[in-house]
């Protein structure tokens, strides 16, 4: 199983409605923000126009310097379209992350991006990506939709979405795919139009990952893991490329991990999803789904 683009679905039409689901408030507290401002600055100096997966660009504005976070690969695993919602978890078992993503916009000064739809998508405690089931034995259908999904920024570009710590498969570790979209219309459920300014992928704490990865329900995963030193994505850049701070919610992992980032993006950008050199290794057994089905979901 890869994140290798010729293992992509075959059809980039949208194979699902797009639907707003939950409150559309969430609560701030207790959200790890601490770390957000400072990951949002660095030297001017870092930034390497040179190398496709480090930072790209830097803007000054009025508050000092930002810098674009690394765009990388989407992966095969990517879908036309994003359940709008707060909690993607769907039932999925995993220790709780509670994410907070801060978008600035280097085309504005750095400033918060509002409005920008922060989508997320990423495997389940034993490798699995809704919509490819079947590499370890899964026998839900290609029109599942855990462990997918986002939300909209706040007028501070702030945004809260709740998933679980992701498992792992043959040749990456651990990640989440994230894109940003901007310029969508939300009406009767749905979002439509907009362009993808951002496409890039998270990363974890390799100690912590360790300890979550050899607990229940990740445990029974016996697929070989690739450590984050030796993934073929992640360029050891920290936050620009997409290394999350992480704050525990509790006394123990089973009470979840506050995880947050600063984001930066261009908004007059259109992302490729390229960048990033793909991993090699066997594909999902689970053949890509054909239909296009509607689906309603709520959070």
């Amino acid at each position: 199983m890869t994140d290798s683009p010729k293992h992509k679905a075959s059809s980039p039409v949208s194979r699902r409605r797009v639907v707003i689901g939950g409150s559309t408030a969430a609560a701030a507290a207790g959200l790890g923000l601490a770390g957000l401002a400072s990951a949002a600055t660095t030297d001017s100096t870092t930034a390497d126009a040179s190398a496709t997966t480090s930072a790209t660009a830097t803007a000054t504005s009025s508050t000092g310097v930002c810098s674009l976070t690394s765009e990388v690969t989407e992966g095969p695993y990517s879908l036309a379209g994003a359940l709008v919602r707060r909690d993607i978890r769907e039932g999925k078992e995993g220790v709780e992350v509670k994410y907070t993503f801060c978008v600035v916009d280097e085309a504005n000064g750095c400033a918060p991006l509002a409005d920008a739809l922060v989508e997320l998508w990423h495997c389940d405690a034993l490798g699995e990506y809704s919509g490819f089931v079947g590499k370890n034995g899964h026998t839900e259908d290609d029109d599942s939709t855990f462990l997918r999904g986002g939300y909209t920024t706040d007028s501070d570009g702030k945004v809260h979405i709740t998933s679980i710590w992701p498992g792992h498969y043959v040749s990456r570790a651990v990640h989440v795919h994230m894109r940003v979209h901007t310029g969508v219309t939300l009406a009767d459920g749905t979002y439509t139009g907009g362009n993808i300014c951002h496409t890039g992928q998270l990363f974890f704490d390799p100690d912590i990952n360790a300890k979550i990865q050899a607990a229940a329900p990740y445990s029974a995963n016996t697929t070989a893991e690739t450590l984050l030193a030796d993934d073929s994505v992640y360029d050891d850049a920290g936050a620009i490329s997409g290394l999350l701070t992480l704050k525990p919610q509790g006394k123990n992992a089973s009470h979840g991990y506050s995880a947050s980032l600063t984001v930066g993006v261009d908004s007059t950008a259109t992302s490729g999803g390229g960048g990033g050199t793909p991993p090699t290794g066997e594909p999902p057994t689970g053949a890509p789904p054909t239909d296009t089905p509607s689906v309603s979901a709520s959070s």
